[in-house]
């Protein structure tokens, strides 16, 4: 039988930063998908694990998915040889829910977590390395608080389950405690503290090494074997902070409509993302936000609009771009009704605190009775994180690039109980694990490209993060 998404409204807004760091900055299990400080416009969504809720991750090399229930008392761990996607869409069946209008209003509930980009490779057979951070992590999420930044809203969301009295006590429980909830304190001074000494940082590839594998990647070019290749490299930095204090601190330096911290006991995702992978709504409609072509925010209006001017007239980043677009169309023809795709926007560019970013869309209208995790399969690993064609440039790229690339360049957000899915790419990220925090930076290598311009590109996009880490003047080991 279809559940029914139950929704309460709460009597006042609350910032989703403050409600964060009251109620879930110390929770174990946690996910915010974050609309972004100031938003205008957009949802935030803000949950954590309860007795019941279940998680699940899984091994792509070994082709297994293990289950458990984290906040019990007894974990109930169990692990199986299957496909995540199987054991998603399975849940997501079970949990179907019947549509009303209350439901359209709601939000989204479903799994929220993250794909990484080794299990999109073994999608493409394309071969990989062991990653320390799961292949998938998803958390079931069936109670959650709901910011609506347009209406200035906020609303608690369940699904009903029996006793049908659970919810409700969780619901007034919770709107007990955001009322209770101060506004939030000053930031301590910290004027007077001793600086602490940076940690140590560690690149994958130094100047030198990616400037010759960005030659590499041009001989591949030039040999036929691809158009573009989206060589990445990845920063280590021995330090080991504080999940939710360190995400406040990144969405403050570096505010995005698609961030997130999703934290799954001793591993974090902290993201500042601003490129949408896939959006899904619950009437079938797709849209990807290819996100190719990049430039350092200026010093000045003068500088600002001369750098805007650039990256929209340079025909590397234009190319660049538009082979991406050509990629997302195909990959989503594959799944979408016939002569459905579209491509409503190309080459727009949009502006973020540190970069500017040059931006298409992709949409289309997904084929009865094909699924939201259909798309996934069809588009994983988005094309602006491998090159094209995509087989050929990921097979070039592991040879490359010496090391799992993990949970970046993969895919974060949700998939939906109502059919519904979003997720962002994983960019502009930080993954914590116990052995410290890692880095991922890249960009996208053509014929036309100059290795010491796209060093500095991939210096830049890791700037702000190792601000965040207190590495910015670190020592590079």
């Amino acid at each position: 039988m279809p559940r029914r998404i139950r929704s309460r409204k709460l009597a006042a807004w609350r910032d989703p930063e403050s409600v964060f760091s009251g109620l879930f900055a110390g929770a174990q299990y946690a996910v915010w998908l974050d609309g972004g400080a100031d938003a205008a416009s957009g949802v935030s969504v803000l949950a954590a694990a309860h007795a019941a809720s279940v998680f699940v991750t899984a091994d792509a090399a070994l082709g297994t998915v293990t289950t458990t229930t984290p906040a019990a008392v007894d974990t109930g761990e169990v692990t199986r040889e299957a496909s995540v996607f199987d054991v998603l869409a399975e849940a997501l069946r079970d949990l179907r829910t019947e549509r009303t209008r209350a439901t359209d209003a709601a939000g989204p509930l479903g799994w929220f977590g993250w794909f990484g980009y080794e299990l999109g490779a073994g999608l493409i057979d394309v071969p990989t390395e062991r990653a320390e951070t799961p292949d998938a992590a998803f958390l079931l999420v069936d109670r959650a608080i709901v910011f609506d930044h347009g209406e200035r809203s906020v609303r608690l969301v369940w699904l009903e389950s029996e006793p049908r009295r659970t919810g409700e006590a969780w619901a007034d429980d919770l709107e007990a405690a955001v009322g209770e909830l101060g506004e939030p304190a000053d930031e301590p001074d910290r004027s007077a503290a001793p600086p602490s000494p940076p940690p140590t940082v560690r690149w994958r590839h130094g100047p030198a090494r990616y400037a010759e594998l960005i030659g590499e990647c041009q001989a591949a070019i030039v040999r036929g074997d691809a158009y573009q290749l989206c060589l990445t490299n990845r920063v280590d930095v021995d330090v080991r902070p504080d999940p939710a204090a360190t995400y406040v601190a990144l969405r403050g330096s570096s505010p995005s409509h698609h961030g997130g911290y999703l934290r799954f006991g001793d591993l974090a995702l902290l993201s500042a993302s601003p490129e949408q992978f896939l959006h899904v709504g619950a009437d079938g409609l797709v849209s990807t936000k290819p996100m190719k072509g990049t430039r350092p925010r200026g010093v000045g209006p003068a500088l600002d609009a001369a750098l805007r001017r650039e990256l929209l007239e340079s025909e590397k980043e234009r190319a660049e771009n538009l082979m991406i677009v050509d990629l997302m169309r195909n990959d989503l023809g594959r799944i979408a009704e016939l002569g459905s795709v579209t491509v409503p926007s190309l080459l727009d560019v949009e502006e973020y605190a540190h970069v500017y970013q040059l931006v298409s869309t992709v949409q289309a209208r997904l084929r009865h009775p094909l699924t939201a995790l259909d798309v996934v399969q069809a588009a994983f690993p988005a094309g602006s994180m491998t090159g094209a064609p995509k087989r050929s440039a990921m097979t070039i790229l592991h040879a490359l690039e010496d090391g799992p690339r993990g949970v970046y360049s993969g895919a974060f957000g949700y998939l939906g109980v109502d059919g519904s899915a979003d997720l962002a790419m994983v960019i502009r990220s930080i993954v914590l694990t116990p052995s410290g925090a890692s880095v991922g930076t890249g960009g996208g290598i053509t014929a036309l490209s100059v290795a010491d311009e796209e060093i500095e590109e991939t210096r830049v996009k890791a700037r702000a993060l190792l601000a965040v880490l207190g590495a910015a003047s670190a020592a590079v080991e």
